[in-house]
């Protein structure tokens, strides 16, 4: 985009570029999103940063009123490097508040130094003033949507201290954390916490919904026409487990989704606030997915506008529906899931939660009415996460019984991978053959797995 298209999109506040762009003041020294309701400054007065953290970087600080830690994640910034969409992932996750920066370059196999020239080379800047600002602008969105205190605030976004928490807060966002509190009233109650989670229209909001309901594992999942809820684990760093709950409810009308949890530890709620977001797909370009997809011969006609990628929560998971669902119908292989959770799932505080491997560990899971193969290879999976859970899905395929469509099925719902063509898969085949379709995947790269659904929503 040139500066015409962005003042275009500023103009008239288009909400299919919210977050892939970002309006600095030079006046008033602050930034905002397309979407900012404030009158429209002189564009004299305007400079445009793709990213919120180079806006800040240039000494802006966020606008208190559209919100800038509110909008979706931009795809602008990602590069091509395995290694920088890792060091992405891992610190939106949070890993930097429990390792340093070497180690997690040890993590990914390379030198700190290195890591900081992808950062610069990609983002404008450091590793460490990356995973700052994710932190503070997390931090900003529960300092000015929530009414719990700035103690657990700074705890949750990831500070060891509150010392250091106003010290980043003042020096970064040129603001103070209570300054921001909307409502004065501060509570020390987190048993649920409400979070607005915005999206770029077009969502179809209907054709996820319905996808999610046709495979929904009671009883850790759960619909109805506007919302969707699940129970849910993250690992800690002890030999416990943090769990929860969520509901996240649709706001057609807001472009987002409502969304209240509870979570047996503060300290973790950024990162499943991160997988909340991936798994409903919150931060697609979606109007980009969709031109690309509409050039592709055979789909133009049938496109479903808005059609996202829904996940699954963890990568286990995915993989545990992926090895269940080998050959079999959706009907099929979703009672077969049922049935693993009801005889291996843990319940916390009246909650079922998805077996982990390790609770699959020297069990012969006899109650699986299918070929002991299967539950051989599932066994495997489960002992080769319990000992390798950071490993690749491409490394299963060592494992007997796991094949390319088991791992392509896991990638792209249990890491959200946007570029995976199930071909293969007995779903896409037979929505071809109905329609009579012929298609040239490669053309939807990088978007493959969108095409993938495409197909699938047209059975």
């Amino acid at each position: 985009m040139d500066n015409t298209l962005f003042q275009q999109a500023r103009l008239s506040r288009d909400a299919r570029f919210d977050g892939q762009f970002f309006t600095a003041v030079k006046t008033t020294g602050i930034y905002c999103r397309p979407i900012c309701p404030a009158p429209a400054p002189k564009e004299t007065n305007v400079e445009y940063f793709t990213t919120s953290i180079s806006a800040a970087e240039h000494g802006y600080r966020p606008c208190l009123r559209c919100r800038p830690d509110a909008a979706p994640d931009s795809f602008a910034w990602k590069g091509k490097n395995t290694s920088f969409e890792r060091a992405l992932t891992l610190i939106n996750e949070g890993v930097l508040t429990s390792q340093s920066i070497s180690q997690l370059g040890e993590r990914l196999g390379i030198s700190t130094r290195y890591l900081n020239t992808l950062f610069q080379e990609n983002l404008g800047t450091s590793v460490k003033n990356y995973a700052q600002h994710q932190q503070l602008m997390f931090a900003k969105s529960l300092l000015q949507q929530t009414s719990i205190s700035i103690t657990q605030i700074a705890y949750a976004a990831g500070f060891n201290s509150i010392r250091r928490f106003n010290d980043c807060f003042q020096t970064k966002l040129k603001l103070t954390p209570s300054s921001l509190r909307k409502n004065k009233m501060v509570t020390t109650n987190t048993e649920t916490i409400t979070l607005f989670l915005s999206y770029r229209p077009p969502y179809a909001w209907s054709q996820l919904k319905d996808f999610l309901q046709r495979r929904a594992i009671a009883p850790i999942e759960w619909l109805d026409e506007h919302s969707y809820s699940r129970s849910f684990t993250w690992p800690a760093n002890s030999d416990n487990e943090v769990y929860g709950q969520f509901t996240a409810i649709h706001k057609d009308d807001k472009n987002g989704f409502e969304v209240n949890i509870s979570i047996s530890d503060i300290n973790y709620l950024m990162p499943v606030v991160r997988n909340i977001r991936r798994i409903l797909d919150l931060d697609a370009p979606i109007n980009s997915i969709d031109s690309q997809l509409s050039k592709i011969p055979g789909l133009n006609s049938q496109l479903c506008t808005g059609l996202r990628l829904p996940g699954t929560w963890s990568l286990f998971e995915a993989g545990v529906r992926a090895v269940l669902g080998q050959q079999i119908s959706v009907v099929g292989a979703l009672k077969l899931v049922a049935t693993l959770v009801a005889h291996y799932g843990t319940t916390k505080d009246g909650l079922t939660l998805f077996p982990q491997p390790q609770d699959l560990l020297g069990r012969e899971l006899q109650e699986l009415k299918m070929p002991a193969s299967r539950r051989a290879t599932l066994l495997n999976l489960a002992s080769f996460m319990a000992v390798n859970p950071q490993a690749s899905p491409d490394e299963w395929l060592a494992l007997k019984g796991i094949g390319p469509w088991t791992i392509d099925y896991a990638k792209m719902r249990g890491l959200s991978d946007p570029n995976i063509w199930l071909g293969s898969d007995l779903g896409v085949k037979k929505a071809l053959n109905q329609q009579n379709i012929t298609l040239t995947p490669k053309g939807a790269c990088p978007w493959q797995s969108y095409l993938t659904f495409q197909v699938w929503n047209i059975l």
